[in-house]
């Protein structure tokens, strides 16, 4: 039977390299974004290398909620209609942000980064538990490390520094990744936590490059901080893809679940904070707040 992927933020860099992987692997993938010339591209690129099963792209603003809902019923219904497995998802979307901005009346890192891959994920369960065998595999970061690690709001108390907020906020996503594996343990689906390490890509040769994002304290070494920033982030993304095709691919994971694939393609340690069940209770608490499964409406006039 014909193994299916989804590929969030998979029109270039890490995400279209991952996209690209699965490809080569024997997988139909489709590609999710919200640039559809870039989604062409990626699409065109795919299918260039002659895969067993050709690539599509699906257009979606995964800083939306809204659009986010209609692009999981989409697909859901997609392979009701199939019959189709959905054998794995990737959520790989990502973003950081040097100005503190609001979607949605929520901040925006905190959207992005965790609540919309939480709500695909979500309500694709269903579909994912039909088709199991099947995998999830959550994109995470090393800026884990400077993330603050109170949960009781979506913001802490304090400034805004993009690259901390980043950092919470995929702190935020490999706690609930980490506890849907205990969650989905006995269903057929895998849960999973890729490192891509870093790579050359848009956000980071954007973002990353004004001092804005850290503290006032790193600011002060800004020189050091960013060359240390550049060197991490200096790679290319094929090999930054690299733990995400593992961790979708690998047959030596089967059965497997909660393991964080690291920069090098192999199991690692997860950080403490993510395997907190304190904070993984927060973050659920928050989630179900901010982005609710079944989307409020309000009643006409």
């Amino acid at each position: 039977m014909k193994r299916t992927a989804v590929v969030t933020a998979g029109t270039a860099g890490i995400g279209g390299e991952t996209a690209l992987g699965l490809a080569a692997a024997g997988f139909a993938v489709t590609v999710v974004g919200r640039n559809a010339d870039r989604g062409a591209r990626a699409v065109d690129r795919i299918n260039a290398a002659g895969p067993v099963h050709p690539a599509r792209f699906l257009p979606a603003d995964l800083a939306s909620l809204d659009e986010v809902r209609v692009l999981a019923e989409r697909i859901a219904a997609e392979h009701a209609a199939s019959g189709e497995p959905l054998t794995v998802l990737v959520n790989n979307v990502g973003a950081m942000f040097a100005e503190r901005r609001d979607l949605g009346g929520v901040e925006a890192s905190f959207v992005v980064n965790h609540l919309s891959p939480y709500l695909l994920t979500e309500l694709l369960l269903p579909t994912l538990t039909a088709g199991a065998p099947s995998r999830i595999v959550n994109v995470t970061s090393g800026a884990v490390g400077v993330a603050k690690r109170v949960f009781d709001t979506v913001e802490p108390p304090g400034g805004y520094y993009g690259f901390h907020w980043y950092g919470r906020a995929k702190l935020a996503h490999l706690a609930y990744t980490l506890d849907l594996a205990k969650r989905l343990d006995g269903t057929g689906v895998s849960v999973f936590a890729a490192d891509p390490g870093g790579a050359a890509t848009d956000m980071t040769n954007g973002t990353m490059t004004d001092p804005k994002i850290v503290s006032p304290a790193l600011r002060l070494l800004w020189p050091l901080v960013r060359r240390t920033f550049e060197r991490s982030t200096s790679g290319p993304a094929s090999v930054a893809a690299r733990p995400s095709i593992v961790a979708a691919t690998d047959g030596a994971l089967a059965g497997r679940t909660g393991v964080v694939i690291g920069a090098r393609a192999r199991p690692v340690a997860p950080p403490r904070a993510a395997t907190d069940p304190r904070i993984a209770e927060a973050v659920r608490r928050l989630s179900e707040q901010h982005a609710p499964l079944a989307a409020i409406r309000s009643d006409p006039a």
